[in-house]
């Protein structure tokens, strides 16, 4: 994948401006977990890899998938593989729960939500990252896209409260985006001039960004919420 290669070389304040969104949901996590209390029982819920472990060390990670998503990933370091929808533990397991890039690879949204807030302590937390304007991708496991009302109604129906919603980005990130993106339908001799033409606009237009403040063209979401107690 051209952004695993983004990911691994390029320094990290480049990384952070063509990779905003996966740049912004790292921060959201670490911030997140460090404001968790210490031994806290935390759920990552479509864990993958497991690449968010790291963040836990002071609590108590279970990572657990349906372990489908992605044919070349190492599923060995889950604690569990299992649908979202029908968890293996009692409820009331958890005090915290993360559920990032997750939520657009599940059929029935809604019965994970209800099913996480389950296993969810009384004022439990809950962090989500959903993409809205996003390409497909892990197909055929891939079938929605949300928007902040969407995402909003979801929580709020499963028994979540204190829902706060924040876009990652606006419409000029999101054209910068897209015009990197372009670049894998060049190959060969075209590839330079592609590059040539596509990289600097793509890498100018997000410092535009701020003109965007209704944040309506967005790459995705970063949601917090607390379980009803």
């Amino acid at each position: 994948m051209i952004y695993g290669a983004l990911q691994r070389h390029l320094p990290r304040w480049l990384r952070s401006h063509v990779l905003h969104f996966e740049a912004a949901a790292d921060r959201a996590v670490s911030t997140w977990a460090a404001a968790l209390t210490p031994g806290a029982r935390v759920l990552d819920a479509g864990a993958g890899e497991g690449r968010y472990a790291r963040c836990f060390s002071k609590q108590i990670y279970c990572g657990i998938d349906l372990a489908v998503g992605d044919p070349h990933w190492n599923y060995r370091r889950l604690h569990a593989i299992a649908d979202l929808t029908a968890l293996p533990f009692p409820a009331a397991s958890f005090e915290a729960c993360l559920n990032a890039v997750t939520l657009e690879h599940v059929r029935e949204p809604a019965c994970v939500l209800q099913e996480l807030a389950r296993v969810l302590q009384p004022n439990g937390r809950i962090l989500l990252v959903v993409p809205q304007e996003w390409e497909v991708h892990q197909p055929p496991y891939d079938y929605f896209r949300y928007t902040r009302y969407g995402m909003a109604h979801l929580l709020e129906r499963a028994g979540f409260t204190d829902v706060e919603i924040l876009p990652v980005g606006g419409l000029f990130r999101l054209l910068g985006r897209r015009l990197l993106n372009a670049l894998q339908y060049f190959h060969g001799i075209w590839l330079l001039p592609a590059a040539v033409f596509l990289v600097p606009p793509g890498l100018i237009l997000p410092l535009f960004d701020f003109l965007d403040r209704e944040r309506k063209f967005t790459l995705g979401y970063l949601c917090t919420a607390k379980r009803v107690g």
